[in-house]
């Protein structure tokens, strides 16, 4: 898991692959999420997400720890929200 800072460009793609993560869910009480907003994903889907030049940046302290086990660190520290000097 990585804790995702969501784009607009993102949730776009994952809706593409049908994960829907914009649309409200009031029987799920998903509110929906919009650019700016934290979210955990799966570290396959952030790995495609990458594949495809969308990745959005992550908290690199909120990650976990497995996900190394996917993706080197190197690559994460690239997407790190703390290593963001614009931000």
């Amino acid at each position: 898991m990585v804790c995702a800072i969501m784009t607009d460009e993102f949730l776009e793609f994952s809706e593409q692959r049908g994960n829907d993560l914009i649309t409200p869910r009031p029987e799920w009480n998903f509110p929906g999420l919009k650019a700016g907003d934290q979210w955990c994903l799966c570290i396959t889907r952030w790995q495609e997400a990458l594949a495809n030049g969308c990745a959005p940046l992550i908290k690199l302290e909120s990650t976990h720890i497995n996900a190394l086990d996917h993706v080197d660190f190197d690559t994460l520290k690239l997407f790190a929200l703390e290593n963001q000097s614009e931000l």
